[in-house]
């Protein structure tokens, strides 16, 4: 097949065949994840509404990913409420996956305002198109493993534990939980709309070309011929590929859509060998690239503070829904590595996206 014609036809099964036919509204929808699940979703038969930025990063996933024509895609501000309202409107979702987020932690500290506004007021009006448009059976808020107050325990975080992130971006998604808790509670109780936050850790993959994070930094590195620094070797991240979460959300978005009971707040991590250093981890890319590669720890003593060991207890999830974790992290390096070396040899984007998504959802389905 072509580019961007790729079909997951025979693996659209359990629950990505319940998606076939809905329609499904995703905020951040030209982002790295919002990327990845926007072709989970389109091969899988849903009728897809993307409201986001243009896409946050050159070279752009959102356009390698051969989704043009697959689904209706609307450029505009989480922040502009008129704007989302309108598009929400148009679209009638049955299904409401907010990913739009100023994701960065280091860009945080250059612009506190601006991360709070995306990620509090986005989701104040996501959630205002939710309560005001009807429809609805189904809101899923992706927010991350940083929300909790870390006290850099050696165990991992619960969902009953403190939310109090410390740099602008933490404490904004502590209080994008804050919010959803809040609307649940006053909107939605009785109601047949499930409400949910997912709390994910890092995740990996082929595609992110973003600032400050150590995947996308080590494949700069290798195409400028130079060794990686590592700002922070030593810090301990629960790191997953991109495929875990995502299909983490589609089940609790499922879930409660069939039984708004299930709804609730779940952490989405790996298990414990998945939480690993960054210096580790940029060794394991290292081994899995296979050339000449190299990484140098490159410790910054005046940098922002990042946390140095935070890891999540996913037993709620794991006891809810059956859900395990698929992927070791050293298969979640390696489709990361496949994935670069078909971008940087010019090849087909959508057809190797299709590939790994096969892979993972088959050998979830065994």
């Amino acid at each position: 097949m072509g580019k961007g014609t790729s079909s997951l036809e025979g693996v659209v099964m359990g629950e990505l065949n319940f998606y076939r036919g809905k329609r499904v509204f995703v905020t951040g929808h030209t982002g790295f994840k919002g990327t990845w699940l926007c072709r989970i979703l389109t091969e899988a038969g849903a009728d897809v509404t993307g409201y986001a930025l243009p896409a946050p990063a050159r070279p752009s996933l959102f356009e390698l990913a051969g989704l043009e024509g697959q689904m209706t895609s609307i450029l505009g501000d989480i922040r502009d409420r008129a704007n989302l309202m309108e598009a929400f409107t148009r679209a009638r979702p049955e299904i409401v996956l907010h990913l739009a987020a100023q994701p960065i932690v280091r860009d945080s500290y250059k612009d506190p305002a601006g991360t709070y506004e995306t990620n509090v007021m986005g989701t104040v009006n996501i959630l205002e198109c939710v309560r005001q448009v009807p429809g609805v059976r189904s809101f899923l808020n992706v927010t991350t493993d940083k929300v909790y107050q870390n006290n850099e325990w050696v165990w991992g975080y619960r969902e009953e534990e403190p939310l109090d992130g410390f740099d602008p971006y933490s404490n904004s998604k502590s209080c994008s939980e804050l919010v959803t808790h809040s609307y649940r509670s006053c909107f939605f109780t009785g109601q047949d709309t499930g409400i949910s936050t997912a709390r994910a850790g890092n995740v990996i993959g082929g595609g992110d070309f973003a600032n400050d994070r150590i995947i996308p930094d080590c494949v700069r590195a290798i195409q400028a011929g130079r060794p990686l620094a590592v700002r922070n070797p030593h810090s301990i991240r629960p790191y997953q590929h991109v495929l875990e979460p995502l299909f983490a959300y589609l089940m609790i978005a499922q879930r409660q859509y069939e039984d708004p009971g299930c709804a609730g707040w779940y952490n989405v991590g790996p298990d414990e060998c998945g939480c690993v250093t960054t210096g580790q981890l940029a060794e394991l890319f290292r081994e899995k690239w296979g050339e000449e590669f190299h990484w140098i720890n490159q410790a910054e003593p005046d940098a922002p503070h990042e946390a140095n060991f935070l890891k999540l207890d996913c037993s709620k999830l794991k006891a809810a829904f059956g859900w395990r974790p698929r992927w070791h992290i050293s298969e979640a390096v390696e489709q990361t590595v496949e994935w670069t070396r078909v971008w940087l040899a010019g090849g087909d984007i959508p057809s190797e996206m299709d590939r790994e998504i096969r892979l993972y959802h088959g050998e979830n389905h065994q």
